[in-house]
């Protein structure tokens, strides 16, 4: 009886503890909950339904111009025994980011809720083209067709809903000068400045016949267009068949043409139209560049008085023709014009003389200058003062009184923008690879040198 009994009981034991530790377990798990739902199903502020995103947590509310950031109070919808900090229907301050914290059971989750402002105005067009819209600092920049009016342009504007604007949309406007946009609703009003160009801004321009730069043939031009882009890389080309199209020129501070294709001036410089538009430039302030042979539109711009334009114009043209000069350096002398912007910086031999083209090299000889002791009735450096308004600035290398050529001139006005020209041979941006010549020319660099101080003076 004994014997069999204790087995019995042992059994009854473990049993009892089996079921006790098991109970035990339960309990324990029950107050551990790690799978509560710990989203927004909704958010909204003033009935304007937000954005969520539940990966990052990010919360994004538009909401309309006019709206008070400084007081607001979201509506959302939580799972069911979640909680939630700050509480719901609690006034924030939403003019930064608000962070909210879910709780539900053992675990939680954070939002960042974030509420920005509907800009109030949505696009700005004239004439189908759209304004590009700064809604930080409220501005409007707009660039329309060259040789647009801006004088009276009527803008098609959109705005959100409730907004209101003056001037009023279907009013025209002249925009060849800042124009103020008001935008308001309710209370609350931002003014956004318009600004309308019909040409670019850059202030330097390079004109040519070829319709784009790309499309520069003469090898002199194009060496010349090349040091000018890279020099001033914003510039633009100005072909005269896009002004003889109605391009306007009054954004330039200075234009430079740089014409060695030919000896006589091309007519497309020379029609009325164009030539009325250099006048018209040069009235508002405008300056111009006149190298090698556009030196002779001093004469059609009304520069200087009808026949006293360059007397000396010459130069070789054809593949071939042209001369390797053995056994001199050509150069200029500015003696008494030292201190003049245009030389400042140059490799000098003697004080006030510089070479520009180095013996070796071969030549086409391209000039367009005046003669001034033997021809043209002008006696001297003084006479030819006297009789074109101009003032000349260097004559070749041997005439140290500036007395018998005029190679390097200017014509600065108090009512129109200044004109300077450079007509001498050795202004030579190319060096032809022909007859054994050297295509490297020691003194390119004072060419390159007077060039750039030419355009930053006039600039001034």
């Amino acid at each position: 009886m004994t014997s069999n009994f204790k087995p019995t009981i042992l059994l009854c034991l473990l049993i009892t503890a089996a079921l006790l530790w098991g109970s035990c377990k339960k309990d324990k798990n029950t107050g551990f909950n790690v799978d509560a739902p710990v989203q927004f199903t909704a958010f909204n502020i003033n009935n304007v339904a937000a954005e969520i995103n539940q990966q990052t947590g990010q919360i994004l509310v538009n909401l309309p111009f006019g709206t008070d950031l400084t007081s607001l109070t979201p509506v959302f919808n939580l799972p069911e025994q979640a909680s939630v900090t700050p509480a719901a229907g609690q006034k924030l301050n939403m003019t930064g980011a608000v962070t909210y914290r879910i709780t539900n059971g053992n675990v939680y989750k954070d939002y960042t809720v974030l509420a920005k402002i509907v800009p109030p105005l949505v696009s700005f067009v004239i004439n189908g083209v759209a304004g590009t819209i700064d809604q930080e600092s409220k501005s409007i920049s707009l660039i329309l067709p060259d040789g647009t009016d801006l004088r009276n342009l009527k803008p098609v504007i959109e705005l959100q809903s409730g907004v209101q604007v003056a001037p009023a949309a279907n009013l025209a406007q002249d925009f060849s000068k800042p124009v103020a946009y008001t935008v308001t609703q309710g209370n609350l009003s931002v003014v956004y400045q318009v600004n309308v160009i019909s040409n670019s801004i850059s202030e330097y321009a390079f004109l040519g016949l070829a319709t784009s730069r790309a499309a520069i043939t003469n090898p002199d031009e194009k060496a010349a267009a090349d040091w000018f882009f890279t020099n001033y890389p914003t510039a633009d080309y100005v072909s005269f068949q896009s002004i003889e199209s109605g391009r306007r020129l009054s954004n330039y501070r200075v234009i430079w043409w740089h014409f060695d294709s030919a000896q006589d001036l091309p007519a497309a410089a020379l029609s009325t139209s164009v030539v009325t538009a250099f006048k018209t430039y040069r009235a508002g302030g405008g300056a111009l560049l006149l190298t090698t042979y556009a030196a002779r539109y001093v004469e059609a711009l009304g520069v200087v008085p009808a026949g006293k334009g360059p007397n000396n114009v010459f130069g070789d043209f054809g593949d071939t023709a042209g001369f390797v000069e053995a056994n001199s350096n050509w150069g200029i002398s500015f003696r008494t014009r030292e201190q003049h912007p245009i030389f400042q910086g140059l490799e000098t031999y003697e004080p006030g003389k510089a070479w520009l083209l180095q013996k070796g090299t071969f030549r086409k000889n391209h000039t367009a200058w005046w003669y001034v002791n033997e021809w043209g009735g002008y006696g001297d450096g003084a006479g030819w003062r006297a009789q074109t308004g101009g003032v000349n600035l260097a004559s070749e290398n041997w005439d140290d009184a500036l007395n018998g050529r005029v190679g390097i001139a200017e014509w600065p006005s108090a009512t129109a923008g200044n004109v300077v020209i450079i007509a001498f041979g050795a202004y030579d941006w190319y060096s032809e690879p022909l007859a054994g010549g050297s295509t490297n020319n020691l003194y390119l660099a004072n060419i390159k040198k007077i060039t750039k101080n030419a355009i930053d003076y006039l600039k001034k």
